[in-house]
């Protein structure tokens, strides 16, 4: 498949501070590409010189192969951005907003009025299109906000963080939206302090602290690099968690207790078929299970193994 973006060892400094120190990055064109990391870790930073809204301090990259530096305009024609923040004019409504985006752009008043009529039947805002934008929730302002990003069919959209803030309906919308834009053939690159959103959204991940990219790979591969799954279990008895840490052992190996709680058994899970065969094991020992859960690691899980800290939010490194 054929590269949408490439990067080697890609920097961005501002003063003495060093905001995206080295990243390599390898996405697939048509692909959903997440990049991964809590707030102030060089996600925006590397989105605005990927859309070329900042010069690169250093490194080499290609966007739909054209150099990021030196071809900056053919880059800019073939890519769209939305932020982190809807960009959108309050004190129009939310048609006239993408006819105003869709003139700028070199429409005609006609094809702007068309191309305006799409995206709000497209986008589920055809009932409110006639509404100053003021009145939208936080979702209809965001899904207005992309609709405008789309006014021209580009072959890579940028999305920086597109459901911060988002109730959980709206956030699915916004899900949904993306997956649509996805299936139509364009490359997404998306940016996100949500492990469940890159979950359910890209293809592959890298996740980003400090400016680095200390890890990349499918959802899947990074849950495994924290452990897996882990099997939480409560038994009905406190006399019987010797009996029930033994049996947990044999089927799946080492087991936490809780010293707080003396029904309480925590253990890692290698395979998640696995779970049953550990059940059945506690329930022939005549080990009543009050409660079980399966759980996989959080965005702080992933955070923790990777670099010895939670997914903290330290505050944005102030930009040019």
């Amino acid at each position: 498949m054929s590269v949408a973006i490439e990067t080697i060892a890609l920097q961005k400094n501002f003063g003495d501070t060093r905001a995206v120190d080295g990243i390599d990055l390898h996405v697939a064109r048509g692909a959903v590409y997440g990049l991964l990391g809590p707030n102030g870790a060089g996600k925006t930073t590397t989105i605005r010189m990927l859309a070329t809204l900042l010069r690169p301090s250093g490194g080499e990259a290609r966007v739909l192969g054209h150099d990021l530096v030196r071809e900056a305009a053919q880059v800019r024609a073939k890519v769209s951005l939305t932020g982190q923040f809807a960009s959108v004019d309050e004190d129009l409504t939310g048609r006239e907003n993408l006819i105003l985006v869709a003139r700028l752009l070199g429409f005609g008043w006609r094809a702007a009025r068309i191309r305006a009529g799409e995206l709000l039947d497209a986008f589920d805002l055809s009932d409110a299109a006639g509404r100053q934008v003021r009145t939208y929730s936080g979702g209809m302002r965001r899904r207005l906000d992309i609709a405008a990003s789309l006014v021209v069919r580009s072959e890579l959209l940028f999305l920086d963080e597109p459901t911060t803030g988002l109730d959980p309906r709206s956030r699915n919308q916004v899900w949904d939206i993306v997956r649509a834009i996805a299936a139509e053939g364009t490359t997404v690159l998306l940016t996100t302090q949500y492990l469940e959103e890159a979950d359910r959204l890209a293809h592959r991940l890298g996740v980003i602290d400090h400016g680095r990219l200390i890890a990349e790979g499918t959802s899947r591969e990074l849950k495994a690099s924290v452990g897996g799954f882990r099997l939480q279990v409560r038994i009905s008895e406190p006399a019987q968690r010797d009996q029930a840490c033994v049996v947990l052992q044999q089927v799946l190996g080492d087991v936490d207790l809780d010293p707080d709680d003396a029904t309480a058994l925590t253990t890692k899970v290698p395979v998640d078929t696995m779970v049953p065969q550990a059940l059945a094991a506690l329930v022939a020992q005549d080990i009543t299970v009050a409660e079980f859960a399966l759980t996989q690691p959080s965005l702080d899980d992933v955070f923790f193994a990777l670099t010895g800290h939670p997914a903290e939010e330290p505050e944005e490194v102030a930009e040019e």
